[in-house]
Parts: C-alpha cells; structure tokens; sequence
C-alpha cells in the first residue's frame, strides 16, 4: 500500500472532519426519535411499580452481549449478583473481580452520565475492565494506559497472505488525537444542531477508529456509546440493550465499521447502520415494557383472587412473554410439567384460571386446546 496515497480514513487530510448525508438518514433518524419518546413515555409508568428487576435484566444484558460480540462468555450469575447489589436488589449469589468490574464500568457509563469524560475514567474503565492482570499469549495487559508502540491491526486469513481488515492510527499523536476526542465529546453535548442520537453514533466510530488501548476497545466503545445515549436521554433509567442488537448483526456491525473506516470521510453508511440497530433495539425495549406494564395490570386486577403458588408461576411465564413465556398459549401438559403437579391437579387449576378470569381458551379443542391470559 503506498503510504503516501490515502486508505485508512484516518490518514486523510481532514481527519476527523466527519460529514453525512442528511436527507438519506432523515427517515430513520426521525423513526428514532419518535420511538425513543415513546419509549421514554412510559418509563415514569414503569418506573411507579418499581421495575428494578427489568432494569437490571436490561444491564445485564448490555454486558453479556458486549462481551460476547467479542467472543467472550461471562459467567451471567456472577455478574447478575454484582449488578444486582449495587442497584440495592436481595439478589445473593457468586461475584468475582470480573463481573464486579463489568458492574462498576455499566453503572458509571450510564448512572454518570453528567460526569465528564476525561482521559482518567477511560483508564478507570479499562481498568475495570480488565481488574485481574490478564495475559495474552505470555504477555502482560497494559492496563490503564494507551497502546504500544507496535502496529495495531485486525487481521484474519493465511500468515503469508494476511487479510489487513483494520488498521489503527500509530501510536505517536495517538495522545493528541485522543483529547481531541475527548474535547469534542464534552462540547457536542451543547450543540444544538448536532442530534444526540447522531453524536451517539459519531462517538462510537471516532472512539472505535482510534483504538487507543491494547485489547477492550470494542467494549468501551459501546460503554462510551452507553454514555452517550444516557447523556441525550438526561437518564439513567436503561430499558434497552444496544449491545444486543449489535449482536444480532455482529457479521453486518464488523462488515459496515471495514468499509467505513477506509476512504473518506462521508460516514452516511456507518451512521444509517447505527441507527438502524438503534431502531430495532428501541422497539424491543417498547415490547417489552408493553408487557411489564400488562404484566402489572394483571396482577393489580387478580390481587385478591387466591392463586396459588403453582398458578402464579405459570401466569408470570405467560405474562413474561419471550421465546420461554409460551407466546402461542399453554397447554394442559405444559400447564402440568411448569407448576410440577399432576395431571388431575393442572386441569382443576385451568378450570379455576378460567373462572376467575385470569385465562381464556384459545380456539380449538381436545388435547390441542391452550390457554392464553385474559387481557386486563
């Protein structure tokens, strides 16, 4: 490659002069705002039937799935008990150095969000995210503290024939161009002609494209994201995990983020995908928050109806919903093997669920026949 010739977007003359097509992102950027409105709508609603435990699920997700769009699994327990005791949630359980890390660095990125970024919570954060003196390959993480020296690329394919898919600005000026950074970041969140959501995109690829630290770029990329979003939002309260949503294109997010960052600096591409996975996870957020609101209805509606311990657990993975809450209804059989009673015993509790209400048969009959909940 001739160095003297642009590739790297970064390597460009007007380096980090960002510009985008308005008119080609007015569409989705307007989606999003409109279902983050809706979204932030509700949360007074459910934040009144204290809905710690959805925030805390939301949280929990953010982390799994930002570690694991990297290809690391987390011990989920660990790191549900670590969340759950600083939110003031009786959730006792296993923590580690870890999952207490992970914790600290979600709650400051979004319960801080009118803090400033400085250059020294970016080392506070990395060093949360790495608490335990990793080794890689024999070698010693530098924790809290920027890159090396040595060439900092993403590479894949054959040792003789590599395939370069990312390459780095160099480390000298990396101290520059990371204040710069930082400078920006701290001034766009009074610029009223900048949409937070647009920043928050911006962010995420300026931050990601300097690739200031040896190893856990990614994960504070989306920290900082995190950070970002909360700041245009002026909340902590998270209902959605964009990380999730991330993951659910990890191939497409990694694909976008190649082409965006060689060439020029028209981002248009990168900022539509961002808002995108954006989009889809707002409107997930909105499923969701519809069903803890139902979910209260209900239960604020059939308070006094005697339920038992057994019928109670079966209404609430009804009432849940999600790939585990039985969304085309339930059975007598399935009835039977959730409660975990008899077969005599999980036909007398439909027929109770019936009559009090709580439960409506669904069309069809015999051994076919489900039950859904009886909408408040």
């Amino acid at each position: 490659m001739d160095s003297t010739v642009p590739f790297w977007i970064w390597q460009q003359a007007d380096w980090p002069r960002f510009h985008w097509n308005d008119q080609h992102l007015a569409a989705l950027l307007r989606d999003c705002v409109e279902t983050q409105g809706q979204l932030l709508g509700r949360t007074g609603a459910v934040a009144a039937i204290d809905a710690g435990d959805d925030i805390l699920d939301t949280l929990l997700q953010n982390i799994v799935t930002s570690s694991a769009i990297e290809g690391e699994r987390l011990n989920v327990e660990s790191v549900r008990s670590s969340l759950a005791r600083r939110l003031g949630i009786n959730e006792p359980g296993p923590t580690s150095a870890r999952s207490e890390g992970l914790a600290e660095l979600m709650l400051d990125a979004t319960g801080g969000y009118d803090r400033p970024l400085g250059l020294q919570r970016l080392f506070t954060w990395h060093h949360w995210l790495f608490p335990e003196d990793p080794n890689l390959l024999g070698q010693t993480l530098p924790v809290g503290e920027l890159r090396d020296e040595a060439p900092m690329q993403v590479v894949s394919g054959r040792t003789d024939k590599p395939r370069v898919h990312f390459e780095a600005p160099p480390r000298a000026g990396l101290e520059t161009q990371l204040q710069d950074f930082l400078e920006w970041f701290e001034a766009s969140r009074g610029d009223n002609q900048l949409d937070p959501l647009l920043r928050a995109g911006i962010a995420h690829f300026w931050f990601v494209t300097l690739h200031p630290f040896a190893d856990g770029n990614g994960r504070l990329t989306r920290a900082l994201t995190d950070l970002a979003l909360a700041q245009g939002e002026q909340q902590a309260i998270r209902f959605y995990a964009m990380s999730a949503s991330i993951l659910d294109d990890r191939a497409g997010y990694y694909e976008v983020l190649e082409r965006s960052q060689k060439g020029g600096l028209d981002i248009t591409e990168w900022l539509a995908w961002f808002l995108l996975t954006l989009l889809h996870s707002l409107e997930q957020a909105l499923l969701r928050i519809d069903r803890v609101l139902a979910k209260a209805r209900f239960w604020q509606t059939h308070r006094d109806d005697g339920l038992t311990p057994e019928q109670a657990k079966v209404l609430n993975r009804l009432l849940d919903g999600g790939p585990k809450g039985f969304e085309d209804g339930i059975s007598a059989s399935q009835y039977q093997a959730v409660a975990k009673v008899s077969k005599a015993t999980a036909t007398r509790h439909l027929a109770d669920l019936l009559a009090k209400g709580c439960l409506l048969r669904l069309p069809g009959g015999g051994r076919s026949t489900r039950y859904a909940i009886q909408p408040a």
